[in-house]
């Protein structure tokens, strides 16, 4: 079992950056591939970001690469996601998700536990 609180939302301008973390707790985190989500009011989840649980290999979503960047840190149990360059379309509540084992999933069908979310609003 892994149980997972998000951190770091708010409001914030178009241009700016917030960093989101993760805090996991249970004893097999490091056992997990990781993974950032969203969702925006009137849309269904979708994929931001994943990482392996060795921080060799990352994923993105078109819509976030090269302005947002997901690290771990396995020691402290958390995943980072740095979000830079913010636009009002990446409004939406963000969730992290945990997918044990070593590969990386893009759907959300592939973790199996998940945060609660934190609302993430960028103003124009």
């Amino acid at each position: 079992q892994v149980q997972l609180v998000e951190s770091g939302g708010g409001l914030v301008q178009a241009g700016g950056s917030l960093r989101l973390s993760c805090a996991a707790s249970g004893r097999t985190f490091s056992r997990n591939a990781m993974g950032w989500f969203r969702q925006a009011p009137g849309k269904e989840r979708e994929f931001v970001a994943a990482i392996t649980w060795g921080s060799d290999d990352t994923r993105y979503a078109d819509s976030v690469k090269g302005r947002f960047t997901i690290s771990r840190d396995n020691a402290k149990n958390t995943v980072y996601l740095q979000m830079n360059s913010l636009k009002p379309e990446d409004t939406a509540v963000y969730s992290c998700a945990a997918r044990p084992g070593y590969s990386l999933g893009s759907t959300r069908f592939e973790y199996d536990y998940w945060g609660q979310g934190t609302q993430v609003t960028v103003s124009s």
